[in-house]
């Protein structure tokens, strides 16, 4: 990659086991343009892999994806490939398993014996001989469920040498023990965002108590969720966002990164002014009024520096 820089870095890094990335990565979800996933989508191949290598020559180094982000003629696994192989060194993969869509386009949900046929999807459209780590995302149905037999089997191709690290997606802190009891996990990717449930920050909270990574997605797009960003933003975070001579979405993307040292973001684009700027709230930094303002009054004390503040 020429002219590499390192601006993802200004967020500071964390461990993902024994891999080091960038608290600010990227998110491939709107690279492949086929609904729910086609806000933003690129106008083609072309500009999809240059996105992505223009995300690696800011400094990213962690990329979040998965199989079932594919359209009828675009794959995000596949355009990674295309764009970034061979791998760099320090590039770590993230993936996730228990989704799948059919040819059609059509969700389904892999049993515990499927998952090693989904792994080895990723395996093949990503060129690699092993992934470097695995989300097991738990569907919502079974967000009260156990994870035991679906995790247990993701553990026993960790143990053949497939994964490298496993993760845990869209679960419960009890899930989070019941996986823990089974093997290691290094990140827990689940919603997040101002106003976030009691039990969702509770969860982030035990993350940084274990050095487990937590990784917010929808953390720009907030409650629109897949549909992007809400027309409607809270007067607060546009306050703010003018104080700083930035958009509302850096503003969102750095208030996820003050939320703790051990919360990473993962925001997805197919706009290359956007990626920049994705890219550029890694620096922005908050004041203790900033984050008075963005907070609900329940909001748990957020982050400063690494270190937790109260107002007031």
């Amino acid at each position: 990659m020429s002219r590499r820089t390192n601006a993802a870095a200004a967020a500071g890094t964390w461990r993902l086991g024994d891999l080091t990335v960038n608290r600010l990565g990227f998110g491939a979800m709107r690279l492949t343009g086929t609904a729910p996933f086609d806000r933003g989508a690129p106008r083609d191949r072309e500009h999809a892999t240059a996105l992505l290598r223009q995300a690696v020559e800011l400094g990213v180094n962690h990329i979040d994806t998965a199989a079932f982000y594919f359209s009828a003629t675009r794959s995000a696994n596949e355009l990674i490939n295309r764009a970034l192989a061979p791998y760099a060194d320090d590039l770590v993969i993230t993936t996730k398993v228990w989704p799948g869509r059919d040819s059609s386009g059509a969700w389904w949900w892999a049993t515990p014996e499927q998952l090693r046929g989904q792994v080895e999807e990723n395996l093949r459209q990503l060129g690699r001989d092993h992934l470097d780590v695995v989300n097991l995302r738990v569907p919502p149905s079974r967000r009260t469920g156990s994870v035991s037999d679906h995790f247990g089997a993701l553990a026993e191709l960790r143990d053949a040498g497939m994964i490298r690290h496993l993760g845990i997606s869209n679960v419960t802190s009890g899930q989070l023990t019941e996986a823990l009891a089974i093997a290691p996990v290094v990140c827990v990717q689940n919603p997040y965002g101002t106003g976030a449930p009691s039990a969702d920050r509770a969860l982030l909270r035990r993350c940084g108590e274990l050095g487990i990574a937590f990784v917010p997605f929808y953390a720009i797009a907030g409650s629109g969720r897949e549909a992007g960003p809400v027309a409607q933003e809270r007067e607060e975070v546009r306050d703010v966002a003018r104080a700083h001579g930035v958009s509302v979405a850096q503003v969102r993307l750095a208030w996820t990164l003050h939320q703790g040292p051990h919360v990473l973001a993962i925001p997805g684009t197919g706009d290359p002014a956007h990626l920049a700027q994705n890219i550029a709230a890694g620096a922005l930094r908050l004041s203790e009024q900033d984050m008075t303002l963005l907070a609900s009054p329940d909001s748990p004390a957020p982050f400063l520096n690494g270190r937790c503040w109260k107002a007031g």
